[in-house]
């Protein structure tokens, strides 16, 4: 078969591996959505959802997802991660319906004997008694090689007397875990070598870690080395520093080996954000394909660049994932920089205006001030001295907070020299405030947009009356979301700040 034509299986194992990222725990009706998600929309080609015998809770949740993928018909993409021990494993995952159990074995002497305390001929035989039980139970079986990539390193007679031991029976899948993340792309070559010199025929996954940041290239080098399979989580969710990310893992695959994958890269952004709400992990802003920044060119160079003829772009197109380049406001803004934004918000400004809104633009960077494309237009009115794109005001606002009693919020806005009160309940003193004021906007027939995340910022080591930066993101209707921002010694005050710029954007049309 042609390199070309060859596809890489992704398994991904957010919801087994992934959930041993500290403080991350996720209930079983989450376990069934994250499960829609790979499957159905990301369409990975198998998912690892949990381990045997952890808890009822556990077992209720992997049967919902079986249940909902039987009715899909992907149940056979369904996996859960066994223990040798004695069948109970295979007679729990056989009770929640999944029909592969991932064999859970040492793949080192050391693991073999010190945590084990068995040879490695007992460890063989008990494995193999597994495998044969898991198989008359009607399961499929892949058997993971925990400390693979020590057993490489530091016992090769002994890996290699393990897969012989397998060689006749019925499993599906080595699997080849680079479980203390010790492994370098050269070494990954190599020992896929060594493997492949005795048994050519075996269908291999390689699951790699993340501890010296290499995970990627291994993955790389794995799929070069003839791998079947990559594990992935998403978000590279996992215990210590991570596991292989799931959207470098594809786009890697995908652009530098020949082979493809059959994942859906137009998911990425939402199924990113999605998980990162429901775990309560943020990635990186920096972080490759789905960090906040990554598709944002900063420098006015590179601005001018990839206006005259897309010089600052590579195969990561941010279209090819459903997002958008942007161009950072700042102190390193160029003219190029200005021209993007305005271009895209639809504003056409003489020169003169234009090379005025710039020198603004630096000079507020160089007040380390964080500008969004939302504040071109204040900053535009500023220097056009045009209160009148100022269309709304937050005149006066209560908000009180009791224990025990929901908060309530009191609100005056005026809006085209008119005033509107409001009061509403809310879950905090926050919600309550957006909640009186959606109420005064609907009045006046003014839809407010549905607000996708909060984010407070605090100076490292800030005393109680340090200045809050409170950054609100926004649906917007074009394809960029809609983000103000709001400054304040108190944080409360800092969000409405950031609130009634949203609304002068959303009215200013109006």
């Amino acid at each position: 078969m042609n390199k070309k034509d060859r596809y890489i299986e992704i398994l991904d194992t957010t919801l087994r591996d992934g959930e041993q990222t500290p403080g991350v725990a996720y209930a079983p009706q989450e376990k069934l959505q994250i499960a829609n998600i790979l499957l159905e929309k990301l369409k990975v080609d198998r998912i690892e959802v949990g381990s045997a015998r952890v808890s009822e809770g556990e077992r209720e949740g992997v049967r919902k997802i079986f249940e909902w993928a039987e009715k899909k018909g992907c149940h056979e993409r369904i996996e859960i991660l066994g223990f040798c021990d004695k069948g109970k494993s295979v007679d729990w995952i056989c009770s929640t319906g999944v029909k592969v159990i991932n064999l859970l074995t040492k793949g080192s002497e050391r693991h073999c004997r010190v945590q084990l305390g068995k040879t490695p001929e007992e460890h063989f035989q008990q494995v193999g008694e597994e495998i044969e039980y898991a198989v008359s139970k009607g399961l499929k079986v892949n058997v993971y090689l925990e400390d693979w990539s020590g057993g490489m390193r530091d016992s090769f007679p002994y890996v290699f007397a393990f897969i012989k031991s397998l060689e006749n029976r019925p499993v599906e899948r080595i699997m080849l875990p680079d479980t203390l993340g010790i492994l370098n792309p050269a070494q990954t070559s190599m020992y896929l070598q060594w493997l492949r010199a005795f048994a050519p025929d075996l269908r291999l996954d390689f699951h790699g870690h993340n501890d010296y940041g290499l995970v990627t290239a291994n993955s790389l080098a794995a799929v070069k080395g003839g791998v079947t399979g990559i594990h992935t989580t998403v978000n590279g969710l996992g215990e210590r520093t991570g596991n292989q990310n799931l959207f470098e893992a594809v786009a890697v695959i995908n652009d530098m080996t020949g082979c493809h994958t059959r994942v859906d890269e137009k998911v990425f952004d939402y199924a990113s954000k999605t998980i990162q709400m429901m775990s309560g992990k943020r990635v990186a802003a920096n972080a490759p394909i789905v960090g906040a920044d990554v598709f944002t060119q900063t420098c006015g160079v590179h601005a001018d660049g990839d206006k005259k003829g897309n010089l600052y772009a590579n195969a990561l197109l941010p279209e090819r994932f459903s997002r958008k380049r942007q161009y950072a406001l700042g102190k390193l803004s160029g003219k190029a920089s200005i021209d993007q934004n305005l271009d895209e918000m639809g504003l056409d400004l003489p020169k003169e205006v234009r090379d005025e809104v710039l020198r603004e633009v630096i000079r507020l960077g160089d007040k380390k001030k964080n500008i969004t494309p939302e504040d071109l237009p204040f900053i535009i009115a500023d220097i056009m001295k045009s209160p009148s794109e100022k269309r709304i005001a937050v005149k006066n606002y209560s908000i009180t907070n009791s224990k025990g009693v929901m908060p309530v919020a009191d609100v005056c806005i005026e809006y085209n020299g008119k005033e509107y009160n409001e009061s509403s309940e809310g879950d905090g003193g926050y919600d309550a405030f957006v909640r009186a004021v959606r109420t005064i906007m609907d009045s006046v027939g003014v839809e407010m947009p549905r607000l996708l995340d909060y984010e407070v910022r605090i100076p490292p080591g800030g005393k109680t009356d340090a200045l809050v930066e409170a950054t609100i993101t926004w649906e917007s209707h074009t394809p960029r979301a809609m983000v103000t921002i709001g400054v304040d010694s108190d944080q409360l005050v800092a969000a409405i700040q950031a609130t009634e710029k949203m609304l002068n954007l959303i009215t200013i049309s109006k």
